[in-house]
């Protein structure tokens, strides 16, 4: 499979579908940590609480039932990015990555969440710390 290079209008074009995806996975990663810690905490509770009987049914495949739905669900929103061509690289931070040529080098186009639109860029080694401004960007 060929590599998809951006321009930095398509990139930017994409934004607004990437961040929505973005943001839902945001949401689904704090509702999985809120939902995870209740659990452990159940689970704490249940083995060195006093138990009177033994349960016919496990007390917590609901919980991690749905703890398993979460993760295909972020899976199918990372996967969903990543065939659009752009790298997710940070769920907390916001940060997406989108593989461009730049004066004929491999570059990555570098949005945050937050920004109006792309105006920087990095090597493909260089990450975020090495963020770069486009030429013609404010």
């Amino acid at each position: 499979m060929n590599k998809k290079y951006f321009t930095l209008e398509e990139a930017n074009a994409l934004l607004p579908l990437v961040e929505r995806e973005l943001v839902s996975l945001q949401q689904m990663k704090r509702t999985f940590e809120e939902k995870y810690t209740d659990l452990q905490d159940k689970k704490a509770e249940h083995v060195y609480g006093v138990q009177e009987a033994a349960e016919e049914e496990d007390p917590f495949f609901a919980a991690e039932f749905e703890l398993e739905f979460l993760q295909i669900e972020a899976r199918t929103l990372m996967q969903s990015i990543r065939r659009k061509g752009a790298e997710l690289k940070d769920i907390d931070s916001g940060l997406v990555d989108f593989p461009a040529l730049l004066d004929g080098k491999e570059v990555l186009l570098c949005w945050k969440q937050g920004e109006a639109s792309i105006t920087h860029y990095h090597g493909p080694y260089d990450g975020f710390a090495g963020r770069r401004k486009l030429e013609g960007e404010a």
